[in-house]
């Protein structure tokens, strides 16, 4: 695998074929195409995994009378941040910034408190060397009104002022969590209907993704800084956590996990370069198609939410991530230093396996410890990962690629049953036959499957802000 590091936007492209096709090549913490960002020249996915911290405010109200205590708290925190940092000789740190929506909202607020991290970094560069780069993660705030305007209005200024004013404040890496399509996925998944939810994800998704992420890039292009990556988080995690309630089956949960890997690749199509969001789980995926560094979240991030693949999720990662966690006292000490300190170690080990050549051993030991337990660990498994970015890449549009992304996760799943690595359960067997009845009798068409899907869902979201 080539390993030049790259610090500028790659041009817009349509993948034909994976990056990766040899599973063997995906480990964690290198990438075909690593990324420099940030202080001191850190690479991200050059042959180490950087822990990347997430924190947040505990619960309190953001306005003018509680603003001061809301930056002494983000100092605080920073600043205990970078001084375990050098206790634990880190070799470099990403932190990420994940705004809140009165951050966004107000922009000059989430741009004080870009300056303020990015400060305190450049001031831990300058004492003791630490590598180190801030993610600015912008929100999502296209979702007030309803349906949803997308591509305009007092939200889409926001959130365009807030992406100006935190890359001109010191972010490193723009990233999103973004929404499009999730007005109708969300409706779609409370009753597990495929059609609605891939109608979502393979066909609203994407066109939003694509005229979102030009946007991202054009701004960390003129700014000189990495537009990083998007996340599927508001579609397969909520999915997730869902399965985790009990209140939809796992194997659903997995085949929206495998298809929203078509709607993220979007943003690396647009000129995104990596690093992926943490609870982008479909990060391997990425990885395999478009060369990326990608973070990852999983046992150490239980501080934010449980999920049955909290070791598999670090096989491939190169950043591995707390997801967030919010400003409380331990026993220890505040909790986003117990989470830098839990991935810190987490890291060391994956970084002793690389230097000692037995990475993919312990890449092995971590895909087993989760196959076994749930469809969606068996679809992050390195071969899974390269199966589907196959399927994925066989074909263009989005709307064919996330059929085939779910037709290969349904011929993954039965295979790994045929292997004896897992068996679906007893619970679950109907819902296994009933969702791969459901995807092969899908439209082939996009538009015959909007057709089929207005009556449902049609009054959820406009066309026009979708170019439909």
């Amino acid at each position: 695998m080539a390993t030049e590091p790259i610090s500028s936007t790659l041009k817009a492209r349509t993948f034909g074929q994976p990056v990766v096709t040899d599973p063997a090549a995906l480990v964690f913490g290198r990438a075909p195409r690593p990324v420099r960002c940030g202080l001191g020249g850190l690479v991200l996915g050059g042959g180490q995994v950087y822990p990347e911290l997430n924190f947040t405010l505990p619960p309190m109200l953001i306005e003018a009378s509680t603003w001061p205590r809301v930056r002494d708290i983000y100092a605080e925190v920073i600043d205990g941040a970078v001084r375990r940092a050098r206790d634990l000789a880190l070799p470099g740190l990403v932190v990420e910034f994940e705004q809140l929506p009165p951050m966004t909202a107000e922009p000059a607020l989430g741009a004080e408190l870009t300056k303020l991290l990015k400060e305190r970094l450049a001031q831990a560069h300058a004492d003791f060397g630490l590598k180190a780069a801030l993610r600015v993660t912008i929100v999502d705030l296209r979702e007030e009104l309803k349906p949803p305007p997308r591509r305009g209005g007092a939200a889409w200024t926001a959130m365009q002022q807030s992406l100006e004013r935190s890359a001109a404040a010191g972010a490193d890496i723009l990233s999103i969590e973004s929404t499009g399509g999730k007005e109708v996925h969300d409706a779609a998944l409370t009753r597990a209907d495929l059609p609605g939810i891939v109608f979502a994800l393979g066909v609203l998704a994407p066109r939003d993704m694509a005229w979102l992420w030009d946007r991202f890039v054009e701004v960390a292009t003129a700014h000189g800084i990495i537009a990083g990556g998007d996340s599927a988080c508001g579609f397969e995690n909520t999915a997730m956590q869902l399965a985790g309630q009990k209140m939809l089956p796992d194997v659903l949960a997995a085949l929206v996990r495998a298809m929203s890997s078509v709607r993220s690749l979007v943003a690396f199509e647009r000129g995104a370069v990596g690093p992926s969001k943490d609870c982008a789980y479909e990060g391997p995926v990425l990885k395999a198609i478009a060369g990326v560094p990608i973070a990852m979240e999983g046992r150490s991030a239980t501080c934010a939410h449980l999920s049955p693949i909290g070791n598999v999720a670090a096989a491939m990662a190169d950043l591995w991530s707390n997801e967030s966690v919010p400003d409380v006292r331990l026993l220890s000490g505040p909790a986003p230093i117990a989470s830098l300190e839990s991935l810190a170690y987490d890291c060391r080990l994956m970084n002793a396996a690389l230097a000692r050549g037995s990475e993919r051993e312990l890449r092995d030991l971590h895909v087993a410890g989760d196959v076994p337990y749930s469809a969606q660990a068996v679809l992050l498994s390195p071969a899974a990962t390269v199966a589907l970015a196959r399927a994925i890449t066989e074909v263009s549009d989005p709307y064919t690629r996330t059929l085939a992304a779910g037709r290969s996760a349904m011929a993954l799943l039965e295979q790994a049953e045929r292997d004896g690595v897992y068996a679906v359960p007893a619970r679950e067997r109907k819902w296994f036959d009933k969702l791969r009845v459901a995807l092969d009798n899908l439209p082939a068409d996009a538009a015959a499957l909007h057709a089929q899907i207005q009556p449902r869902y049609g009054e959820l979201f406009n066309p026009r802000e979708y170019d439909l």
